[in-house]
């Protein structure tokens, strides 16, 4: 897996900053899913996004969430990521085809359509921490930047893209995350928001062979970026038939009985990974017996 992100500071810690190619994790992600094209460019962009937020946590075992659910047909998209650079999603509509926006793009915003985002941060604490913004622009980058600046108070410029070939694979697929520090200096901020102003996209980086750090360099210019780490990362589901029958016994004892009593065997879908997991009626009778309702 060549994908991973890379952390970095710039204008004396002023600055941090996280780049993440992620062109085989979202294909990944397709894979799985089958998703179409705009389907796999707004499941790639949160899969990316959510990533470097992920590795933002300290926990080993932090996990965070985030959930666009808008009235668009994509039906909502939902991503989890940990700190170690592992992530996964899903869409509600993996089939969803809409016209392109004007400027020929897939139109992610129109798929997703008007709605909130949602991002769970479960850090070990008695409650996770919970966060809503509404949706602006429902095209991922511009929605977590707005989450950044009214939830977490940090000004962050978020890049996201997800280029596709002909044949509907992914031909490129990256991002960065740009945040300002409470002590930033005017000129600093100055200088951050002309290099900004001037990406045209992520993906024209990308296709021009670029990498995070190089794409960190382009973006923070002559700020001195320091890169402080690097994480590989990657599509990645943990689930298992164990974990899945753990799931069942919580349906509780009468309604695997009635299942039980149909006498055939069930399948059971991983909404994240899309993995199918068939227990059998004898399956069903030991998962009985570890019920307790």
């Amino acid at each position: 897996m060549s994908d991973y992100i890379v952390r970095a500071t710039a204008a004396n810690n002023q600055i941090r900053a996280f780049a993440i190619t992620g062109r085989e994790l979202v294909e990944e992600a397709r894979k799985h899913h089958n998703t179409s094209p705009v389907a796999t460019a707004a499941l790639g962009r949160l899969l990316m996004g959510g990533d470097m937020m992920g590795v933002m946590m300290k926990g080993e075992k932090d996990v965070l969430t985030l959930q666009m659910k808008g009235d668009g047909p994509i039906n909502g998209v939902l991503v989890t990521a940990d700190s170690k650079g592992h992530v996964k999603g899903y869409v509600g509509n993996p089939n969803v085809v809409i016209p392109p926006n004007y400027a020929g793009k897939l139109d992610v915003g129109a798929a997703i359509g008007y709605g909130t985002l949602t991002v769970i941060k479960d850090m070990g604490l008695k409650e996770p921490y919970a966060s809503q913004v509404p949706l602006g622009t429902s095209e991922v980058a511009e929605d977590l930047t707005y989450y950044f600046a009214k939830s977490e108070q940090v000004p962050s410029a978020v890049a996201l893209g997800v280029l596709m070939e002909k044949n509907n694979t992914v031909k490129q697929a990256g991002g960065f995350i740009v945040q300002l520090m409470p002590f930033a200096e005017e000129e600093v901020i100055a200088a951050l928001e002309q290099k900004i102003s001037k990406i045209t996209s992520v993906t024209s980086l990308l296709e021009k062979g670029m990498s995070p750090e190089d794409i960190l360099q382009e973006v923070l210019g002559d700020l001195g970026v320091e890169f402080t780490d690097k994480i590989p990362t990657e599509f990645y589901c943990d689930c298992s038939k164990e974990k899945v029958s753990k799931a069942l016994i919580s349906v509780g004892k009468k309604e695997l009985q009635a299942m039980i009593d149909e006498g055939k065997e069930i399948e059971v879908n991983c909404h994240f990974c899309n993995t199918n997991y068939v227990y059998s009626v004898e399956e069903l009778k030991e998962i009985k017996k570890r019920s307790v309702s």
